[in-house]
């Protein structure tokens, strides 16, 4: 549904969004360090408490649909992101990024990602409000997605990124130095400019980006076909991202389950956007171009239930898992070592 939000509201929120995000970066920029565990819990519930108000603001605005919205929205977005970063944590360790540098590579991330998703969400709205007959082609891409995340990574694989073919064709194309050099893209060495690390591991985030904002846009037009909230979503998931890469740190690993929530999460949207393309159906060689009145609405606030529930189950039983499997390591290691009988 599309909401009649004043326009007035959109723009100044939108603006107001679009600054604060800019600011967080330019932070980096001008103070690139390594933020410690408090401050990054600091700016990351700033953030989350910010959106939370956000959405009273819209609900206060355009009542409490558009409101629920942006909840479901966000929440589907933001944990999205959070998968984001498990991709981020290994394109750092498999190109030994230096930490002082990875606050860089992350805002140059952040950057290209509200790029892609911009230009994915003007596409998409604009396509969606000439074809809602590709609501068929999203609904069956994110349940052909849902199935991906839910098969289980093999062992050797799951610390392993792999190097698609830009990345591949650029380590041929571009004469590359094997030494970072501080924040510089190029360096000199022996009288030759060759390019450091650094220009692998941004096309490598920018490429990943583009995945997950392929991933992301189908979905959040699932929840929402408000261009304001679709954006809005997206950068309130963005908003304290380099922050809560930094506050997770080793706990990612800890998410085991995280995939079959978002696996669930994205199949449950999928169902939802072909569900609406049978009821809404104008395709004249499926049943005469008439809906199905059997196929549900399904509702916003079911929408939202599935998606909070979801993540909060997965996020438990991943942290009962990951402690038992540590009481289980504790145990191992105090068990006396067997001795040969004499």
């Amino acid at each position: 549904m599309v909401h009649e939000l004043p326009v007035t509201f959109e723009v100044v929120s939108l603006g107001a969004m679009l600054v604060l995000l800019i600011a967080d970066l330019l932070i980096v920029g001008r103070r690139p360090h390594v933020p410690s565990m408090k401050e990054s819990a600091i700016w990351v519930s700033f953030y989350v408490g910010l959106a939370v108000i956000f959405g009273g603001i819209v609900w206060g605005v355009g009542g409490i649909t558009p409101a629920a919205e942006f909840y479901a929205g966000w929440l589907m977005e933001y944990s999205l992101s959070v998968d984001n970063l498990f991709v981020f944590v290994i394109i750092m360790a498999r190109f030994a990024v230096p930490r002082e540098q990875q606050q860089r590579v992350l805002m140059v991330g952040i950057i290209m990602a509200l790029i892609f998703r911009a230009a994915f969400i003007l596409a998409g709205a604009a396509l969606i409000e000439q074809f809602t007959w590709l609501f068929y082609i999203f609904g069956a891409f994110l349940i052909y997605t849902a199935i991906q995340q839910a098969i289980p990574e093999k062992p050797e694989e799951h610390d392993d990124y792999k190097e698609n073919a830009l990345i591949r064709m650029m380590r041929r194309v571009l004469p590359l130095h094997h030494q970072y050099d501080g924040a510089k893209l190029r360096t000199t060495v022996d009288g030759r400019r060759l390019f450091t690390p650094l220009i692998i591991v941004f096309l490598a985030i920018g490429s990943t980006d583009v995945l997950f904002a392929v991933d992301s846009i189908p979905a959040i037009f699932g929840i929402t076909k408000d261009p304001f909230i679709v954006f809005a979503t997206n950068l309130f998931a963005l908003m304290g991202l380099r922050q809560l890469y930094f506050l997770l740190g080793g706990l990612l690993d800890r998410l085991v389950y995280l995939p079959y929530a978002l696996s669930a999460i994205l199949g449950f949207i999928g169902i939802k956007l072909i569900l609406e393309a049978l009821h809404t159906n104008a395709i004249p060689w499926i049943n005469g171009g008439h809906g199905f009145h059997w196929a549900p609405e399904i509702p916003i606030w079911l929408s939202l239930t599935v998606i909070v529930v979801s993540l909060v189950v997965g996020t438990v039983a991943s942290l009962i898992k990951s402690a038992h499997d540590e009481r289980v390591e504790a145990a191992k290691e105090l068990e006396p070592s067997e001795e040969p009988s004499k």
